[in-house]
């Protein structure tokens, strides 16, 4: 099927095609043992797994190393050198054609069964397809799933692309045969937790470097850190980013190629467990028993994936008077070095710049859209009385004519009628909504037979998951409505038409949830002319050079934005005041954090004091209650104490009362500069 049949609105008509079309007509077997003749890196010789890792091992930069590491130490130079060999067995790929068959041939069987389509967009490949011969090329996804770890390579092998190395975690590696299979399949493995073991860092940033400057293969590696619980982009982690481009700023290679990856899902097979995550349910181990428990998903309908593979960029063009190379001159290259300050800020941006195109190439769903609005509805409604199905399907035709406006992807199947589409995706999502009777209702776990009632807090659980997974699936809409909603937002609170004072509380918006959002540094003034284009576009203002002014005919527009970034607004405003509750308490470790919050969440929605019990479900959210207390220590009202071996935190209760008044529009965010007695 391509694109043309499914009408993917706002791409081109023959941008994608569903690559299962011909898996299902043909034999998987075929296809794995077809004949692979990809176009290896030009720019040197071809090297081996082997080659790559003795090359490692008589390199002068990890014998620098290990020479400090022996005289810190007191070990000897030997005893540390075979310790870094230990670290490169554990860590290193062993990339293999025969497990590349043996897993193609695997996931064709396991995709069928999970996706109706997987969607490809050939321009993207085909590009790739010529830049991996040209330049080194590190290839960047989103994380949303665990099938984001093999689809890359999948696709890459089918259309006759080196397949990549991909960095994963060293739990992979520990499940028996599995880990193995990947490790011989492109994935080397990381500690998840390295701190300041300063002979692993050595390791792998050679080991990584040593990947890059040969071309060995694509580099795959997820640079978000981790899979993300809420559905939305995380925060870029720096340190396998800088190992990456370090060859260009050192000049071992002329230059790198980036990648951007969008993958994006109908439906997340772990959706209930990343739910049950965010309240504080423990991770299940990765363990191929547990792999094995997981196979009733193949009993499961995913819908469709969208693989959007974006265009390529070139680090030399984008790092054009950002970075000054010769400061890596200035010493030997085997030499180990901090990365300058301005490398720093420079790698930073470029990794928000990669995680923006993610977001730019991803696709919106129709449940997507449905999702953000029944999240504005009170638990109540949903659990209940239930929302008018009429309702809901006329006002998403209407909130997908804005997002378009707002120059939004989305995959809106063409060949169905509306209520169809809309039908469908209410019938994929039962797990979480089901239709009765022309209402939508939320859809709550199953009490399980036994002698004794439920308790209230285990009825607030219940609830909370299929809540928290709504949340999450609205969340795959936001980086194309957050602009907008807060300049709605500022609208509202500063009551103000004068551009330089809502331009402020924008800013002010941005600063507080630079953790929820996706934000590029620098970029506040185009973000906040973005906005404008976007509430204009759809007739929502009218914008002079002077003034935003609101339109007679955009109430339900602005009301619409504003109820998208309120809960956000209301979990942080609740978290503050939970901060500010204990007169006695100055100083508190995360875990005492986490706790505190949660109890007063429960207690609310237990009382019914909140005005909307959904929105607090969401202060539910371990990465909501954490991407809070990283904006307090941001905004230096609360300061992580270094001398504690455990991480404890003091905070300025002055201070959180002066953001909280600033949230709510009591006094202008400038007015936040504290005194410089009265800091932490």
């Amino acid at each position: 099927m391509k694109a043309s049949d499914r009408d993917l609105r706002g791409m081109k008509d023959d941008e994608f095609v569903d690559i299962l079309e011909e898996r299902r007509c043909s034999s998987d077997l075929g296809h794995a043992f077809r004949t692979f003749n990809p176009q290896p890196y030009k720019g040197g010789p071809p090297c081996s797994a082997a080659d790559l890792n003795k090359a490692l091992l008589d390199s002068h930069f990890l014998h620098r190393v290990v020479k400090e590491v022996a005289m810190e130490t007191g070990s000897s130079q030997e005893k540390v050198m075979e310790e870094a060999g230990e670290i490169l067995v554990e860590m290193s790929h062993n990339l293999h054609l025969p497990f590349i068959r043996l897993m193609g041939y695997t996931f064709s069987k396991v995709i069928k069964r999970l996706f109706t389509s997987i969607f490809v967009n050939m321009d993207g490949l085909n590009t790739l397809q010529q830049a991996v011969q040209e330049n080194p090329v590190i290839l960047m996804p989103n994380h949303r799933s665990y099938v984001d770890f093999l689809i890359i390579s999948y696709i890459l092998f089918t259309y006759d692309i080196p397949v990549p190395v991909i960095a994963a975690g060293v739990p992979l590696a520990e499940m028996k045969i599995v880990g193995e299979i990947l490790r011989r399949s492109g994935a080397f493995f990381i500690r998840r937790s390295i701190g300041s073991d300063k002979l692993y860092w050595a390791v792998l940033s050679e080991y990584v470097r040593g990947i890059v400057r040969h071309g060995f293969a694509p580099v795959e590696f997820y640079v978000e850190g981790l899979r993300s619980r809420t559905l939305k982009s995380l925060t870029p982690k720096l340190g396998m980013m800088q190992m990456v481009l370090e060859p260009y700023f050192k000049g071992e290679v002329f230059d790198i190629t980036l990648v951007p990856i969008s993958i994006s899902y109908d439906r997340v097979l772990e959706e209930s467990l990343l739910a049950r995550e965010l309240l504080g349910v423990p991770k299940p181990k990765e363990s191929t028993a547990g792999l094995l428990k997981a196979s009733r998903v193949l009993q499961e309908d995913y819908g469709s994936m969208q693989v959007n593979f974006g265009q390529p960029l070139s680090v030399r063009k984008l790092c054009e008077g950002k970075i000054n190379r010769s400061y890596y001159n200035l010493v030997p290259r085997d030499l180990p070095m901090k990365p300058s300050a301005e490398a720093l800020a420079c790698v930073s941006w470029l990794a928000h710049v990669v995680v923006g195109l993610q977001e730019r190439g991803s696709l919106i769903s129709p449940w997507s859209l449905m999702a953000c609005l029944l999240i504005q509805e009170p638990t109540t409604v949903l659990a209940e009385q239930g929302l008018l199905w009429d309702d809901l399907t006329e006002k998403t035709l209407w909130l997908r004519k804005m997002v378009l406006d707002f120059g939004a992807r989305l995959n809106w199947p063409g060949e169905a009628p509306n209520s169809a589409v809309m039908s469908s995706a209410i019938s994929l999502h039962r797990s979480i909504v089901y239709l009765k009777a022309g209402r939508v209702y939320l859809t709550q776990e199953e009490v399980p037979l036994r002698r004794h009632r439920i308790s209230p807090e285990e009825g607030v659980f219940r609830t909370a998951v299929p809540v928290l997974m709504l949340a999450a699936y609205r969340n795959q809409s936001l980086h194309a409505l957050v602009r907008p909603a807060m300049l709605a937002m500022s609208i509202c609170i500063t009551r103000s038409t004068q551009r330089d004072e809502l331009f402020r509380f924008f800013c002010f918006l941005q600063e507080v949830f630079a953790n929820e959002f996706i934000f590029i540094p620098g970029n506040l003034s185009q973000d906040f002319e973005e906005a404008c284009l976007c509430l204009n576009s759809c007739g929502a203002v009218y914008i002079s050079e002077q003034e935003v002014r609101v339109s007679e005919q955009s109430s339900e527009v602005i009301t619409f934005l504003q109820k998208l970034l309120q809960p956000f607004i209301d979990s942080y405003q609740l978290i503050f005041r939970c901060v500010c509750e204990e007169e006695q308490v100055q100083v508190f470790t995360e875990k005492q954090f986490l706790a505190a919050v949660r109890a007063l969440a429960l207690k609310l929605i237990l009382s019914g004091e909140t005005e909307s019990e959904l929105h607090t479900y969401e202060t539910l959210s371990s990465d909501t209650q954490k991407n809070v207390l990283s904006a307090l220590c941001r905004l230096e009202a609360v300061a992580k104490l270094r001398t504690s071996e455990i991480n404890e935190f003091k905070v300025n209760k002055a201070a959180v009362r002066r953001i909280t008044d600033a949230l709510c529009g009591k006094i202008p965010p400038q007015m936040l500069q504290a005194p410089p007695d009265a800091r932490l």
